[in-house]
This record gives C-alpha cells, structure tokens and sequence, in this order.
C-alpha cells in the first residue's frame, strides 16, 4: 500500500476470536533517528529491525539526497555511511517527506545549522501540516524558511552558515520540536538548551548520547533541561530499533474488544515516555501481562500477552498526554467498548497531526452509532459495553494511516461492518498490518473494484 497512490477502500467486519502472536514492526521514531544520526556520525553505523514503511523509506532517501551512502542488506537490515556533524551535502533535488511529520521536521533541524539550502514537500495531508513550529526556534540559529502561507510546505530551508548555540522553551510538548533543535544544535559552537516543562518521548537523547554527544538532563523548577554540547564527532554504533508501541497498539485493542481472544505481542518498547496508552488500559480493566521484561538496543522492552477483557470507562490524566499521543485514536476505539465516560484531555496536539485526528475519530464514532462530546482540548466517548457498537458506517481516513487503522480495529466487534474510504497511508507506518491482523483471525477486506 502507498499513501502516494489510488485510494484503497478497507471494510472490517465482526471476527472470532483473535489468536497467536503479532510481530509488529519496528519503532518509527527510532527507525528516523537511526538513520538521521547514522548519516551525521563518521563511519557505518548499522541498523537492525529498521521499519521499513514509507515514512522511514523517505527518510533514507534524504539522508542519501545529503550525501550519506545508506545501503538496505535484507529485511530491516540496514547500513548508514555518515558524513559527520556539519558534513551535509546540498540535495540536487527537492526533498519528499511523503506523509511524514516527524522525518521533514527531524531532518530540517538536522540540516539547518550547515550552510546548505533545501527545498521539502510531502503528500496532501503533509503540505497542509504545520511547520512554524520548528522553523520559528530554528531561526534562532540563524536558519531563514520560506514557505507557503501559514508556514507549509513546500519550504526551502537555508541553513546557518554561522550558527549560534540556542536556549529554547518548548511552548508546547513536541518531541518532534524538541528533536530538531537538538540536532541543529549538534552543529553550532556551545551549549544548546531546551526546556520542557512535560517530558515528551526521550528516544532523541538516548540516542544522542549513544552516538557519543555530550548531553545532560536535569529536572529543575523551569522543568526538564536538556543541555547538549555541540559540535561533536558522532560515533558509527550498532542500532536495534525495538518493536513499535504505537503499531502496537492496534493488535492490542483488537484483541481487548473481540470476545474470547488471546494474543501474544513480542518485544515492544515500554520507554516510559511512550506507554502511556498501556498504563491507561490496563486502569480500563485490559487484561494485559508484561512478560520477560529487559533491555534491547538501550530501550526497555516487553512481550505482551493481551486478552479480550470487561473495560471500564475513565478519566485519562491530562499529564500522561505526551506519553500516548499518538495513540488517542485507538484509545477512543477502545472507549467504545467499555461501560461509561471516557474522558480524554490535554488533546489539542492532536488537532494538527496528519489529520484533525479529534474531529476524524468524533465523526467516525458518532456514524456508528457512539455518542461523543467534544471541544478544542478535549474528547469524551461514551461507552455503550461489550458487543453494544451498532457499526454500519463508511468513514474517512483523511490521508491518516492511525484513523485508518483505528476504524478497521472498530469493525472487528461492531455488530455491523465499519468501513474507510481510503486505508493506503497504512503503510507509512505499518505496511504489513493487513497480513499481521489477518493471521490473527481478524477480517478485514479490500474492496472489490
């Protein structure tokens, strides 16, 4: 599936008991911070369980377009040749980030401090995404962006021939925002500083420091301070991208809302920054073991056993936003299913992801017959039990491969069928859904042309 070409009609209907074991890809934030640190160290940095979805695919080719030599050697075995800190070439070619948020803003900051142009675009939901936000703390660098109105792309970025190190409040918590200045800050003189005042997903900084940067982390009254010392020579390393949380997700609540499953879901990262859904879940009354946990690749991980289970509705911390994200979507899914309110808040972010992802989710369920409340930060499903969503509805993808994914996780336990309109930007983030879900037991079908 391609998030680039013709649309993809998707319908999942009600299934049996979903069985066996979900191997799901690799982590897609790890996977672009792999490559992107790869190409600034000096040397071949290797990667192991590199997502190969399309997202992570165009990441590649723009660290090749800025001259690092990144070579594919089988599945999800790859090698980056860096070029070094301040070694980026100037692409001969615009830069397609295709769908994704993350690799246009990492790879702006990666490149804004050397002094080279680029000129980015992606596909229709990208271009319409954004990108102020980065390129407003980059300019303190001295970096110059000219977009679209509104700060879209496409955007040619010039980057600071004499950059200067920063310090920078996050105003809103962005790991992607914070990522970029980081990396943009690995080529300016002195200290670079970010504050956050909510901690959002870490895998930058522990990243960072495994490439051999110098970078602190201290709690103080303003927040979470991150210093980190530029100009250094990166270190090639060997990378294992652990299983994605957020991919993880969908087989997960699957089996939560479709009677008599049971599934086991292999090595998924639990970072503490991104388990947010898991622990919310499992406070919804999710049956959900954590087995062997341990380390791989610096990142603590974890085989899921996850059972259908009786869910409860609740109120979701509005603090423990940052850490789930992402995952709002199939959480309201989940919602749905369970007895009660649940009240999602602190959700504005999700209003400028690949889609309104609040109203895309609020529209879908109320089609099937869900009653949601709804305002600018917040999300309310009203859960209607076990077996009780009617279903019956075509609902719109919005070029959103997490929508996507979240309507045909729906239509497994509705009693009928829920459809989209378009389920190619699956494959953005997780190509191989449709065979994974199906060998589990789910039905989810293509439309016939």
């Amino acid at each position: 599936m391609s998030g680039h070409g013709e649309a993809i009609p998707m319908t999942a209907r009600q299934s049996g008991p979903l069985k066996g074991r979900a191997d799901v890809p690799g982590d897609k934030s790890i996977s672009h911070r792999a490559l992107i640190l790869g190409a600034m160290a000096i040397g071949e940095t290797q990667v192991s369980g590199l997502l190969e979805g399309q997202d992570v695919l165009d990441t590649a080719a723009a660290m090749r377009a800025f001259g690092a030599e990144v070579i594919r050697h089988g599945e999800g075995a790859w090698s980056v040749h860096g070029v070094g800190v301040g070694g980026f070439a100037e692409p001969a070619d615009v830069i397609d980030c295709g769908n994704s948020g993350t690799g246009v803003r990492l790879i702006m900051g990666a490149m804004a401090t050397t002094a080279i142009s680029a000129t980015f675009t992606g596909d229709a939901s990208l271009n319409k995404r954004p990108m102020g936000r980065v390129t407003d703390p980059l300019s303190l660098f001295g970096t110059q962006a000219y977009g679209r109105r509104g700060g879209r792309l496409p955007m040619t970025v010039l980057g600071a021939a004499d950059p200067v190190p920063v310090r920078y409040a996050v105003p809103v918590p962005s790991a992607q925002v914070k990522s970029a200045v980081l990396l943009a800050g690995l080529n300016a003189p002195g200290q670079t500083v970010v504050i956050e005042k909510e901690p959002t997903r870490d895998h930058s900084e522990r990243m960072l420091r495994g490439f051999g940067a110098e970078l602190t982390v201290e709690k103080t009254g303003e927040g979470q301070v991150i210093t980190l010392t530029g100009q250094p020579e990166l270190k090639p390393q060997r990378v294992a991208v652990p299983r994605d949380p957020s991919s993880a997700a969908f087989p997960v609540c699957a089996a939560l809302i479709v009677e008599g499953s049971d599934i086991l879901v292999p090595g998924v990262s639990q970072n503490p920054t991104r388990n947010g859904l898991y622990t919310t879940l499992v406070e919804m009354g999710a049956d959900i073991e954590f087995l062997d946990p341990r380390e791989e690749g610096g990142e603590p991980v974890a085989d899921l056993r996850v059972r259908a289970s009786s869910l409860k509705g609740i109120e979701v911390p509005e603090a423990r936003a940052a850490s789930m994200i992402d995952e709002y979507p199939v959480l309201s899914v989940v919602a749905a299913f369970a007895e009660g309110k649940t009240v999602m808040r602190g959700v504005k972010e999700l209003r400028v992801k690949e889609s309104d992802r609040i109203d895309a989710m609020a529209r879908g369920l109320e089609a099937c017959g869900v009653r949601i409340e709804e305002e600018e930060d917040v999300l309310i499903v009203h859960g209607m039990g076990a077996g009780g969503v009617p279903g019956g509805a075509r609902t719109k993808s919005h070029l959103d491969h997490r929508i996507a994914m979240s309507f045909l996780v729906l239509g497994l336990a509705t009693k009928q069928p829920v459809s989209v309109d378009d389920g190619s930007p699956i494959a953005t983030s997780f190509p191989v859904f449709e065979p994974l879900m199906a060998g589990l037991g789910a039905r989810i079908e293509r439309a016939n042309r």
